[in-house]
């Protein structure tokens, strides 16, 4: 069955804005939690994975850019509860120097 989230990620309202993504379960550095965005020509597609995550100067996740897609991976374990943030800004795709 399609989950648009990781098992181990579910939406709650969050202290920094609106609603965010936060760990049912502990989670280790390094997972790659699935795409966020997908780049199809001028277009940005959000995934529900992308819709959610919230911006932090103090992040635990980071987003890891290619050419056609973008995945949310993480820094730090993360504890169960825990809000899952990155550290982003919006630019056009002809700017996106780290693209793999």
């Amino acid at each position: 069955m399609y989950n648009p989230l990781p098992d181990c990620v579910t939406i709650k309202e969050s202290e920094i804005h609106g609603l965010g993504l936060f760990a049912t379960k502990t989670i280790v550095v390094g997972k790659d939690l699935g795409v966020t965005h997908h780049f199809i020509l001028d277009e940005v597609i959000r995934t529900p994975l992308g819709g959610f995550y919230n911006h932090s100067y103090e992040a635990n996740c980071y987003t890891e850019v290619y050419k056609s897609h973008a995945r949310l991976v993480t820094k730090k374990t993360i504890q169960e509860g825990e809000e899952l943030t990155a550290f982003y800004k919006m630019f056009p795709l002809d700017k996106c120097s780290t693209t793999k």
